[in-house]
């Protein structure tokens, strides 16, 4: 027996990748090179040759030149006229869905798909995933709840084998847990500021966005996303047009963004909603009365900030929580967030961008269990 144990234990073997294709080795090069270059194919392309050069990806067999010829037979990339009349490339919505699920992959790592309305929370109530908890049948329970192993059971201890019959009374259903749906609002900074001191900051804003959307629509599907940015002003965008998201010469309206964000939540039907806001620098604007824009970018502008934690007290009364992302950690800017979020009773992080989507998926998922009332 000593010697059995003296066996047991870990083997270690170098680390083999599995094998891939030709194809699918540029292919993931090339969908991460092309949300880098918000859409640009042509830039992609350039890029990608730059690195064939210095690391040698292709072969005699297969060059960068075939797998162009692969993307456009595959349907990811099509000929399209340009405004100056010129020829060009341009990706389709296969690989804008390829772009997103890649982030997907990227940020939450192994999660797979599954049923609608997948949010677990703490109530028991209707819903299809068991809790292992059993209570007796009541009017109006569906058949589909009600266990027949337990059921059958109690039939015979109660009536006995010899004579079997089985009574309401007998009837024992398995709790489940009840499904949530959500409401979220996420709202990305395009500020100027967002490309400055040589650091990008929205491509990895980009892909949390297509990952929370991706993730959302496949394995949530009863609840709702919708994206805005927000610069001078505010306004929404479309899931497709992620990829080719791309800062502006533009200060931060934070308070357009909030308020936009509000008045689409205001319209939906769930009872959970939330707001997401992926920021890097203090607000520098706000819209006037009189249609003006009041710009700050230099200082604290205590006009700005008033309307930023009064807009943050609108949300509070609406029950919209905001949890802020703050991709800076500049004293008196996470001093002003701080007291944001204690204006709306919400959540706030100070993070780089390492780990930024799995931070936001988690408190998605958070969220998801906390907010549901009975």
């Amino acid at each position: 027996m000593n010697k059995d144990l003296k066996r047991k234990g870990f083997r270690f073997e170098q680390y083999k990748a599995p094998e891939q294709s030709p194809f699918d080795k540029l292919f993931d090069i090339f969908k991460e090179l092309i949300t880098h270059t918000s859409g640009d194919v042509d830039e992609a392309l350039d890029w990608l040759r730059e690195l064939d050069t210095e690391y040698k990806l292709t072969t005699e067999d297969y060059t960068i030149e075939d797998f162009i010829e692969d993307l456009k037979k595959k349907g990811y990339l099509r000929e399209e006229i340009k405004p100056d009349g010129g020829g060009g490339m341009a990706i389709t919505a296969k690989t804008e869905r390829a772009i997103r699920q890649h982030a997907l992959e990227l940020m939450f790592g192994k999660l797979k798909r599954s049923g609608a309305g997948n949010h677990k929370t703490k109530y028991a109530g209707l819903g299809d995933e068991h809790t292992g908890d059993f209570r007796g049948y009541r009017f109006g329970d569906s058949l589909d709840q009600i266990s027949m192993t337990e059921s059958l059971k109690n039939a015979q201890v109660n009536n006995g084998l010899g004579s079997f019959k089985m009574t309401e009374d007998d009837l024992v259903v398995e709790e489940t847990h009840y499904k949530a749906q959500m409401s979220t609002v996420l709202m990305i900074d395009i500020s100027h500021s967002m490309i400055l001191y040589g650091e990008d900051r929205i491509t990895p804003a980009k892909k949390v966005a297509m990952a929370l959307a991706e993730l959302i629509t496949t394995r949530y599907p009863k609840d709702t996303i919708d994206i805005i940015v927000f610069g001078n002003d505010a306004w929404p965008i479309s899931i497709k047009e992620l990829p080719y998201l791309q800062v502006g010469p533009y200060h931060t309206n934070t308070v357009a963004g909030l308020q936009l964000a509000m008045d689409i939540l205001r319209r939906k039907r769930n009872t959970n909603k939330q707001i997401f806001m992926i920021t890097d620098g203090k607000p520098s604007c706000m819209r006037m009365r009189d249609g003006t824009y009041y710009k700050n970018s230099v200082g604290l502008d205590h006009n700005i900030f008033e309307a930023c934690y009064n807009t943050a007290r609108q949300a509070r009364k609406l029950r919209i929580p905001i949890t802020t992302f703050m991709i800076a950690q500049d004293p008196y800017l996470m001093q002003f967030v701080r007291e944001f979020t204690y204006a709306n009773q919400g959540k706030a992080f100070y993070t780089g961008l390492k780990g930024l989507g799995e931070m936001i998926f988690e408190d998605y998922e958070q969220n998801r269990k906390k907010r549901i009332r009975g």
